[in-house]
């Protein structure tokens, strides 16, 4: 959890279960290689369940458990503080440098 992907990755998936594909698309920036990594840990803490359905090719969905979820809430509550407040924390920033 102490990657800048993971939260992203759970509050997407908080929206609905996603294919790797989609979830790369959907955050955006981020390699495959590390998408797997990040999917890969949360599915081992627990956080992420993945499903495998029976096809050819086969096809793999994550989606959040219930501790996922319980996570995700307080994450996207942040996020959106940031995304609402990020200009009021960046204007502080440049102040207090041009101050000292």
């Amino acid at each position: 959890m102490t990657s800048r992907w993971a939260p992203l990755i759970l509050v997407k998936l908080a929206e609905s279960p996603l294919r790797f594909y989609e979830l790369r698309d959907h955050i955006g920036g981020i390699s495959e290689k590390v998408l797997s990594e990040k999917l890969r840990l949360l599915t081992r803490d627990g956080l992420v369940d993945r499903t495998v359905e029976p096809a050819i090719p086969p096809r793999v969905s994550y989606a959040l458990t219930d501790t996922g979820r319980n996570v995700a809430k307080p994450l996207r509550q942040l996020m959106r503080w940031v995304a609402d407040n990020g200009e009021t924390v960046m204007a502080a920033r440049t102040r207090h440098d041009d101050q000292n």
